[in-house]
């Protein structure tokens, strides 16, 4: 009678059951919007930056078949970011875009060939695959944010620390909350000025724009896909699940947890807010904080959700053997093909 376990299993199938009866009473298009308004609230307000605060390019660099730039830009009012722009030389006309989105790790040049201190990384890439490069190589324009708490943008308490392996979300995400708003509200509002950013480059066609994100990457960019209609192709490793499999079942870092999201769908409903825009799911089969048959599980929901709306053939997925990390030996073709290079 002491233990909680069985309380905790009551609500939440309690809770899924809550969904399902409040899908039944509301048409698919009017829940999926009554969802997207409740993701909204759930990730809290943020002021915009001021008119003022204009996109700097802070570097270039020929780096071969293709152009690294750097840039400064602005998401929310009092900070800014810097973001990689990886621009293919062999280009004719406008080209496809995406927003690429690394999860935990030391930040932005973890994913386009640099080392924590900028210099080249010749070593075999980690988990992140420096999968901005495999993009670029593609034929793509990428854009590759840092996103706060990693890296460069640590808080100053922890700048002495081995970005490779900490990070700064703990104290940013429970600050956040005591205002009523998230650390997930804040990255994504970012993330979306970096959107706005890569679609009105000059290279890039902004009808064929996509999103590739990994781990906690992943987290931002199905929030970012389901919250701005400009992604037309998205691209999820190493996240998709369930709550009650993954961030409910095994230790994750705080910025995992949304408030009030279980309240109103289950991980899988939230991303299928995509749908019926072109979505690819990657999971490795031994991963250990988004296990398998939770990925499994989600993926199912997915392939029925996409079914229900007449667009299967725009969902399809890669499970790969592996563990937590990317792999894209089918998500990097996927994704230049679903955005016509």
């Amino acid at each position: 009678m002491w233990m909680p376990d069985n309380y905790f299993e009551r609500i939440y199938k309690e809770t899924i059951a809550n969904h399902q009866a409040a899908a039944d009473r509301e048409s698919a298009e009017q829940r999926k919007e009554r969802l997207r308004a409740a993701l909204k609230s759930a990730l809290g307000q943020f002021a915009s930056p001021l008119p003022s605060s204009e996109p700097e390019l802070l570097s270039s660099e020929d780096c071969g078949s293709y152009i690294r730039e750097r840039v400064k830009l602005s998401g929310v009012d009092g900070l800014s970011f810097g973001a990689y722009l990886l621009i293919p030389k062999k280009r004719i006309g406008k080209i496809p875009g995406v927003l690429a989105v690394h999860g935990h790790g030391y930040g932005s040049r973890e994913i386009v060939g640099l080392l924590p201190d900028g210099a080249i990384d010749h070593e075999p890439p980690g988990l992140h695959r420096h999968f901005a490069l495999e993009l670029v190589e593609r034929g793509l324009v990428v854009i590759a944010p840092d996103v706060i708490g990693f890296g460069e943008r640590m808080l100053e308490e922890d700048r002495h620390k081995d970005p490779r392996h900490n990070s700064s979300c703990y104290k940013m995400a429970t600050q956040l909350l005591l205002y009523g708003q998230t650390l997930t509200g804040l990255r994504t509002a970012e993330l979306l000025a970096a959107l706005e950013y890569l679609s009105k480059r000059e290279e890039v066609d902004n009808a064929r724009i996509g999103a590739m994100g990994f781990s906690g990457g992943a987290l931002l960019s199905f929030v970012c896909a389901a919250l701005d209609q400009r992604i037309q192709a998205a691209v999820l490793t190493g996240f998709p699940g369930t709550f009650k499999g993954t961030i409910m079942e095994v230790f994750h870092c705080v910025d995992n947890y949304t408030p009030g999201m279980l309240v109103h769908a289950e991980l899988p409903e939230w991303i299928s807010l995509i749908a019926p825009r072109s979505l690819f799911v990657e999971s490795g089969d031994r991963d250990p904080i988004f296990p398998i048959a939770s990925a499994e599980s989600a993926i199912e929901e997915l392939r029925q959700r996409y079914r229900r709306e007449n667009a299967e053939e725009r969902f399809a997925f890669d499970v790969f053997p592996g563990e937590h990390e990317i792999s894209g030996r089918v998500a990097y073709d996927w994704l230049a093909g679903q955005l016509g290079t």
